[in-house]
């Protein structure tokens, strides 16, 4: 399958199947804004959840943060988002597209019309949404709507290592929507003006601060493999010196390789002790600790894992769709399309299907039903052949189905089928729960 193509049809499932639509689609749709649908909402909860249960709940070091998206605009001067948060623009003369200029054709042409030498001089364009707090717009009421997670961790750094009785090393971790006014969004929903973040800053004494840095860079990328992205699409790569932001010293990205080339899907970054020091700064407050063990008084430097709940649903939304030919029951072949998501990624863990919708077996679909409802997500599909319920439910990635036949009326069995491998159990209903989370699935 042609890479263009995976992305067609991956786009395609997401709005027949309930992952994504286009937002305002009644209205014509609204550019680079998507709505998560019944399923689609359920695998990007499942993707933060993970995210969460890895950085937060399995580790003592990190506790977790949700703050305002709107804050006091000196935020955003000390951060240096105001100054230096910018795109170079270009606009064609002929058609009056707006590119940025970084990321225009070697060839010189628009890559809207395809006239060549019609662009502007280049001109820099703050990414961040302005808006207004109060009832009178003017520059005092002036606010933004954040362009990164990271900065309402930084600000709460003394609160949290206060209440929290953490010292260094420790993290703050935060999930949670951000704003950038991009002039070039695209490719679904990898770039987007409205997007979720799942960011951890992680303070370390300064002298320890190349170690956690490797250390951080080294379990972002084992997550994406834990939960079944291949080898092969994955990749570390450094930033060199002129792609280091102001703040950095070091800055490595988890890439995907996407349809369209390799892509970003995490940032790990040593952002040293400059935020700290600028918020210090600006606000008056002392943000340095100091260290009884060693009798010492320092800036904490800041490790920084940023990840893009959107793009990492994507990500595995691509890494696992598969198309395969399979013999149906009449000897015929089809095609069938799965995606081969991790369990604990799947939106439906188990799919309950009644063989018929006469009244003997659909009270005890309802019954099994609920018991699994207890451990996770469960879908309940009565509708159709049962082969094409199975591959309906492959193409949404759904683990295990669960069949209840005429047969369980005797023997008080079911038949447990398997995506991957399409092997079907009979299994009793006693012990139904038990088996399934044997599986790893619930």
């Amino acid at each position: 399958m042609a890479k263009s193509d995976l992305m067609d049809r991956v786009v395609n499932l997401s709005k027949r199947r309930g992952l994504v639509f286009p937002s305002s689609e009644i209205y014509g749709g609204f550019r680079s804004t998507w709505d998560y649908g019944p399923l689609g909402v359920l695998l990007k909860r499942n993707v933060k959840d993970a995210w969460w249960r890895s950085m937060v709940q399995e580790r003592d070091d990190i506790v977790g943060l949700d703050a305002a998206i709107l804050m006091a605009p000196r935020v955003w001067e000390a951060s240096g988002h105001i100054a230096t948060f910018t795109d170079p623009l270009v606009d064609c003369k002929h058609c009056k597209e707006r590119f940025r200029a970084d990321q225009l054709p070697e060839s010189g042409a628009c890559p809207n019309c395809g006239n060549k030498d019609t662009f502007t001089e280049a001109r820099n364009f703050n990414l961040m949404f302005k808006t207004h707090v109060g009832p009178v717009e003017d520059s005092g009421s002036v606010a933004y709507l954040r362009p990164e997670t990271a900065q309402g961790i930084l600000v709460n750094y003394a609160n949290v290592q206060t209440t929290s009785r953490k010292k260094p090393p420790f993290g703050i971790a935060q999930i949670g929507k951000s704003f950038r006014n991009e002039i070039t969004p695209g490719n679904f929903i990898f770039r987007t003006r409205e997007f979720e973040q799942m960011e951890m800053e992680y303070f370390v004494p300064p002298d320890e601060a190349p170690k956690w840095f490797e250390y951080w860079c080294e379990q972002r990328f084992q997550w994406y493999l834990d939960l079944g992205i291949p080898d092969a699409s994955l990749r570390l790569r450094p930033h060199d010196g002129d792609e280091l932001s102001h703040y950095s010293v070091g800055t490595s990205d988890v890439e995907f390789m996407y349809p369209w080339g390799w892509g970003e899907l995490e940032g790990i970054a040593n952002r040293t002790d400059y935020d700290l020091k600028q918020h210090a700064e600006f606000s008056g407050q002392d943000l340095s600790y100091f260290d009884q063990e060693t009798d010492t008084r320092y800036v904490p430097y800041v490790i920084e894992p940023a990840a893009g709940a959107d793009r990492a649903t994507l990500a595995f939304l691509l890494a696992a769709y598969h198309e395969e030919a399979v013999s149906t029951a009449g000897g015929k072949t089809e095609t069938r399309t799965v995606l081969r998501l991790d369990p604990r990624l799947a939106p439906n863990k188990v799919a309950v299907l009644p063989l018929s919708k006469k009244a003997e077996l659909v009270p005890i679909a309802d019954r099994v039903a609920g018991d699994l409802r207890k451990y996770g997500m469960i879908d309940v599909d009565a509708a159709g052949s049962i082969g094409r319920r199975y591959r309906r439910q492959d193409e949404v990635g759904t683990p295990l189905c669960v069949t209840i036949d005429f047969d369980t009326l005797d023997d008080d069995a079911v038949t447990v089928r398997d995506r991957d491998t399409m092997e079907q159990t009979r299994v009793s209903l006693d012990r139904l729960v038990e088996a399934i989370r044997d599986r790893g699935v619930l």
